[in-house]
């Protein structure tokens, strides 16, 4: 425990993009118990925003661990650090499409 703990205040304090995801699930997460939703629609809400900052720890990590590696600049280097991007981006959407269905659909 004392090992993840440590990861989440490195992350919170270290890399931007999780700081700003971590204010966002602040924001949504709360005003999910204020829709009117079912149980089931405001835990898929919920479990969307959880998986973007779970996948955005993961891709800090990829860099992290890529800078350790090499700070020159390498095209293998390049693909994971844009492939973790990716998986950020894709998990974003899916924050978006799950809200709009719950909401919406």
């Amino acid at each position: 425990m004392h090992y993840s703990l440590a990861g989440l205040r490195a992350a919170f304090t270290c890399e931007d993009a999780f700081r700003q995801e971590a204010r966002l699930a602040a924001l949504l997460i709360p005003a999910s118990f204020f829709l009117p939703v079912s149980g089931l629609g405001r835990a898929l809400m919920i479990a969307s925003i959880l998986l973007v900052l779970i996948v955005e720890l993961l891709n800090s990590a990829i860099e992290a661990a890529v800078d350790r590696i090499s700070l020159d600049r390498h095209h293998l280097s390049k693909r994971a650090k844009d492939i973790g991007s990716a998986a950020v981006l894709l998990a974003l959407i899916n924050v978006a499409f799950v809200w709009f269905c719950v909401l919406w659909g």
